[in-house]
């Protein structure tokens, strides 16, 4: 069917800044990703969780919460590498995925989620303070953390990056500690259990928020230098280590102390380490990193907010001095400065912890949903299952309801009111009795729909009207349809008889027994048998009037004439197609090569008619479909200088790796000895199809046009002429 992707999925949305700051893979997301990971939990509730579910009780629970945080990573990579990612994190993602209603209704709770987890983490540093000092008022000093942090991030983005790095050394140096300290020949915990202070979903409940880090370093996601590859080798890297420390810390903590000890003593890390003292730094430490992992995350989600128009302009108003959001960081911190005066933040941390949850999902499912509908945009460089990110969704949402189910249903029904107001109106139909009603109204308001889109290029996917005499004879053609639209595009064969209607009775029956065979073929396509007074006026006056609401045919496919002058009538065709900002296709076959021989597949660009995108993006689709997945796509050019073929082939390398397609890149210098039409038939002998432009003859030289072409295409293999005449002509990849 159509294209599912939502008219409005970035009405506002601009093109992605320069990264200001060219921050690395390292510094930027590795090392913030892996410190929130390696937070509080780690050190406060491990013990506690091993206490409760026994070693292996323990590794199932990391083995689980890691297996849907490493999912959810792959669908981030997924959607990182498959656009340029600007300001705004996991919001930009969502929202150029899903439309920027349902990119506000996450972003806006994200935001607060953010903010209100730097006040959360101040908390726990003020706290965990009155250990050395039990006395220590815990509001004043979270107010002067927040404080300080501010502080710390509005002098330079980059130092307090690099702050972080002699934090992840105290980390480090406290868990070499605890390895050397605890007897590692006698295991003291149990196996499995004794689950003395809950089952297995609210030990895992405790844990789960553990692993919830991963969007640390995606939120500067602005400031990184290749944003499409520091994202998924820096969270995917700190997701795997963080899963190796979470494996081996509990097989030290159960060598260390018994179950009720581990359950009784929060603490225990201090008395189980080597060197008791290096625990407090990383505990702190790690608390801290946090903190400034939130406040440099939060305002550039809502500068990302403010720049698509969901929220005031003035509140992605950047520093033209630094390129700082330095308004959305103060703004920021009186946020999280005010929360310091509700004191008790347990209710406002659970749903906080749903905010990012739901985010998670969301991110899963959008990577799920882009490539289960195989978008011809779609061309990650890191590409997930659908399936499997939708198991990744499921177990986000089944990890929110074993944690709080009512905190769960309460962040779902706010991010459900944000987009209620976002999209300013509610979804309305009359739904029949029957399930037939529901199918109609559910096709109507996606028709609809479709019809107010605004067409875009990365939208646009091939639904082709397959022109044939006789179907039985043609069923290749329509296969060979259904392997450009993927099974996605709306594939339509069209059987023309000629005379007026009422001289076909036999059209309704013909098309009953086309229908019966295409079923039989296993082929998706429509067909319809029109009564035509000549072919040429009919497959003009068909095409023109083909389609509604959206989904009109775009392209359309001819065969092979087997006269001279048939072929130049259809230069004529699709001359008048190209003016109707139709496309065409004419497949030639070989006589002396079979339909589907082996060989690559060459694509002859000239680059002068703008045939060469739509003749590229064809041939990629053709390499997604069975029997086509291993065959290489050659872009063949000719040059009158060595000079020429280096300058060609660097820019047609940079096209290949902006549009995300795969193939192999030779410009031809063209020697004086050889005409045009002898190097070309050379250089094709070992092709298994050949793409060639389809240039426009003008009237009355359609017959000439005809010659040429016939010349040109002697002795080749198989081969498709292609037309473009849609209207984003140099612009689909």
């Amino acid at each position: 069917m159509a294209d599912p992707t939502p008219a409005d999925a970035a009405p506002a949305a601009q093109d992605p800044p320069e990264s200001g700051l060219g921050l690395g893979t390292f510094l930027g997301v590795f090392t913030p990703t892996l410190l929130t990971i390696l937070g509080v939990i780690m050190y406060l509730r491990a013990g506690w969780v091993v206490g409760n579910a026994g070693v292996l009780g323990t590794l199932l629970i990391v083995v689980l919460a890691n297996g849907i945080t490493f999912i959810t990573s792959l669908s981030l990579s997924s959607l990182s590498t498959n656009m340029k990612v600007g300001v705004g994190g996991a919001y930009y993602l969502l929202s150029r995925s899903m439309g920027l209603e349902i990119g506000g209704a996450l972003g806006i709770p994200l935001y607060l989620s953010q903010t209100l987890s730097l006040t959360l983490y101040s908390f726990g540093l003020a706290e965990s303070m009155r250990v050395l000092w039990p006395a220590a008022p815990v509001e004043p000093i979270a107010a002067v953390v927040v404080v300080g942090v501010v502080l710390i991030a509005a002098r330079s983005t980059v130092m307090a990056l690099r702050m972080q790095l002699p934090i992840m050394i105290l980390i480090g140096l406290s868990l070499v500690s605890l390895f050397l300290g605890v007897d590692w020949h006698t295991v003291k915990a149990e196996p499995m259990g004794p689950w003395v202070d809950g089952g297995f979903w609210q030990v895992f409940a405790v844990f789960f928020p553990a692993v919830t880090g991963i969007l640390a370093g995606v939120g500067l996601s602005g400031d990184l230098k290749d944003p499409g590859r520091s994202i998924p080798r820096g969270v995917l890297a700190a997701v795997i280590v963080s899963f190796g420390v979470y494996l081996v810390v509990p097989l030290a903590l159960a060598r260390g102390a018994d179950a009720a000890t581990l359950r009784a003593d929060p603490l225990i890390w201090t008395k189980l380490a080597w060197v008791g003292v290096l625990v407090m730094p990383g505990l702190w430490g790690a608390i801290f990193s946090s903190a400034i992992g939130s406040i440099l995350t939060a305002p550039r989600t809502l500068q990302a907010l403010a720049s698509d128009g969901l929220l005031p302009a003035f509140l992605g108003k950047v520093d033209e001095r630094t390129g700082e959001p330095l308004l959305a960081l103060r703004i920021s911190g009186g946020v999280a400065l005010a929360a310091v005066a509700l004191g008790n933040l347990n209710a406002v941390a659970t749903v906080v912890s749903m905010f990012f949850l739901t985010t998670y999902g969301m991110l899963n499912l959008a990577a799920g949903l882009e490539d289960m509908v195989k978008d011809t945009s779609y061309r990650p460089r890191i590409r997930t299952p659908w399936w499997l990110s939708l198991l990744g969704a499921f177990g986000c949402f089944v990890a929110m309801w074993a944690i709080n189910p009512t905190a769960f249903l309460l962040a779902v029904l706010i991010e459900g009111g944000i987009w209620w107001v976002l999209s300013n109106r509610a979804m309305k139909g009359a739904w029949g009795d029957l399930r037939a009603g529901l199918w109609f109204a559910m096709a109507r308001f996606a028709v609809l729909r479709l019809r107010t889109s605004r067409p875009d290029p990365r939208q646009w996917r091939p639904h082709i009207l397959v022109f044939t005499a006789d179907l039985a004879r043609s069923l290749s053609m329509v296969r060979l349809a259904g392997r450009f639209s993927q099974d996605h595009g709306i594939v339509t064969v069209n059987t023309m008889l000629l005379g007026d209607v009422d001289d076909h009775a036999q059209a309704e029956a013909m098309q009953a027994r086309n229908a019966q065979l295409l079923r039989g073929e296993g082929l998706l396509a429509f067909c319809e048998v029109t009564a035509v007074p000549d072919l040429e006026s009919g497959i003009v006056t068909i095409t023109q009037a083909h389609g509604f609401g959206g989904l009109e045919s775009n392209m359309v496919m001819l065969g092979w004439p087997e006269r001279e002058g048939d072929l130049a009538r259809m230069l004529g065709i699709t001359r008048r197609l190209a003016r109707l900002r139709k496309s065409a296709m004419i497949l030639r076959p070989s006589p002396e090569h079979g339909p589907a021989s082996e060989g690559d597949i060459l694509i002859w660009w000239k680059g002068r008619e703008s045939n060469g995108d739509l003749m590229l993006l064809l041939a990629h689709l053709l390499t997604l479909s069975e029997g086509w997945r291993r065959r290489k796509v050659r872009l063949l050019s000719l040059v009158d200088s060595p000079e020429e073929a280096a300058l060609l082939e660097a820019a047609q390398r940079q096209m290949l790796e902006d549009g995300r397609i795969h193939a192999e890149v030779q410009a031809i210098v063209h020697p004086p000895d050889l005409s045009v039409a002898d190097l070309m038939r050379r250089s094709s002998q070992q092709a298994g199809l050949v793409f060639l432009g389809l240039p426009v003859a003008e009237p009355g030289q359609e017959a000439e046009a005809a010659r040429r072409l016939l010349g040109l295409l002697e002795g080749m293999p198989n081969a498709i002429l292609v037309r473009n005449g849609g209207p984003f002509r140099g612009r689909l990849v």
